[in-house]
């Protein structure tokens, strides 16, 4: 389906709407009774039954929530799946998508993941027989050399975190597909605005809600979408068994947040790419990271996958790490914080912060690098913030 704007005008049955017009619409028909245009808040746990085992669809909120439901049909369109399950977290997304693994089987990740997926692959999964081997995924050699007979599923990030390194969603799906696996993306960092990796190949994609989708750092979620049947049973199946399901209020918030997605989407990627040219040619900047810029070795790969470069940007500062701090403590429209993805634009240092986790490991980050998430504030002041931080 068509996730831009639509240019056929003529009957509706030929019609596919663009993005915005699902973001707004999709699963959000106005409630039949009193006409209202915003999906309810249902906080009812339980659901009467007009005799033993008859209802109306729901019957208890674990299982299912009108206001959930909702909320995953409108992100489920967005990502052109045709299934899809909220969660309380990312993390209990990834959870359940990883749970499909058993002893003896192993995955593929890339070797600058987020530290919390590497937290659980390394921490979780393989004290339970279940191996796994970081890799460049921008290198399909690599990449190829790193699957094994044992192999079954490999996990994608692009743009990944903290180096916003590119890698060619079809195909590695299709590489995986070949060899009987699943490929899992990662499409936090994109947003389904930006980047649908379902229409590259992918099997699944998953969300941390918390970011782009909520967009105003008030709620926590994940989200996980596909169009295979046998895995959307699965993960029906998971979502209930384990229970880590997001309030109907969290639903409510992410669902809000997706309405204007696209718009702010436009902005802070416009004011990410003014943000990392002005970074590049700054003298106390050694590097900078962004698959805007023509130097990212990915840029070309970027241009055709996504709609846009996104909104993060990393750098390395040149005097080290010390110098990496002082940055990060001087800011003040960029606020130090962890996460990203909000209208606020934050600075963190990932080696101490958000990939803590993966200190030591083949993981480990440059300790001279920052991480800023670039949001919808004025763009003078955000490279006066810079200027005035870096010295």
């Amino acid at each position: 389906m068509n996730r831009g704007s639509s240019t056929d005008r003529g009957s509706s049955a030929n019609r596919e709407p663009g993005f915005e017009t699902l973001a707004v619409h999709a699963g959000q028909d106005p409630d039949p009774q009193p006409g209202a245009v915003v999906t309810p808040i249902h906080l009812s746990t339980t659901f009467a039954q007009s005799a033993v085992g008859e209802h109306a669809g729901y019957e208890y909120a674990r299982t299912g929530n009108p206001t959930r439901a909702s909320f995953e049909s409108t992100l489920a369109a967005l990502e052109g799946a045709s299934h899809g399950f909220a969660f309380a977290s990312g993390m209990a997304a990834e959870d359940a998508l990883l749970r499909r693994l058993s002893p003896g089987d192993h995955l593929v990740i890339p070797n600058d993941a987020y530290g919390g997926t590497y937290r659980l692959v390394d921490k979780v999964l393989r004290p339970l027989g279940i191996d796994y081997t970081p890799v460049d995924l921008s290198d399909h050699g690599a990449f190829a050399a790193a699957w094994r007979a044992a192999t079954r599923l490999v996990w994608i990030e692009t743009p990944s975190n903290p180096l916003l390194n590119i890698v060619d969603i079809e195909g590695v799906a299709s590489f995986a597909t070949q060899r009987g696996g699943i490929c899992v993306v990662d499409n936090t960092f994109a947003t389904p605005y930006l980047q649908q990796p379902l229409s590259l190949g992918a099997h699944a994609v998953v969300h941390s809600s918390t970011k782009y989708l909520g967009g105003h750092s008030d709620v926590v979620g994940g989200f996980v979408a596909t169009n295979d049947d046998e895995l959307a049973t699965y993960l029906g199946f998971m979502q209930n068994a384990t229970g880590a399901v997001p309030s109907p209020f969290d639903c409510y918030l992410v669902q809000r947040g997706l309405k204007t997605l696209a718009v702010r989407m436009d902005r802070q990627c416009a004011n990410a790419a003014a943000v990392a040219e002005h970074l590049n040619a700054h003298r106390a900047v050694a590097s900078v990271r962004y698959p805007g810029l023509a130097s990212h070795p990915g840029h070309a790969l970027a241009a055709r996958q996504m709609r846009g470069f996104g909104a993060m940007v990393s750098f390395t500062v040149g005097a080290g790490e010390a110098a990496a701090l002082e940055v990060a403590s001087k800011t003040e429209v960029f606020v130090l914080a962890e996460s990203l993805g909000a209208v606020e634009s934050l600075v963190e240092h990932p080696a101490r912060m958000t990939h803590a986790s993966v200190a030591d490991s083949e993981l480990s980050v440059d300790p001279s690098l920052l991480r800023l998430s670039v949001g919808l504030e004025t763009l003078d002041d955000l490279l006066w913030d810079l200027d005035r931080a870096l010295g």
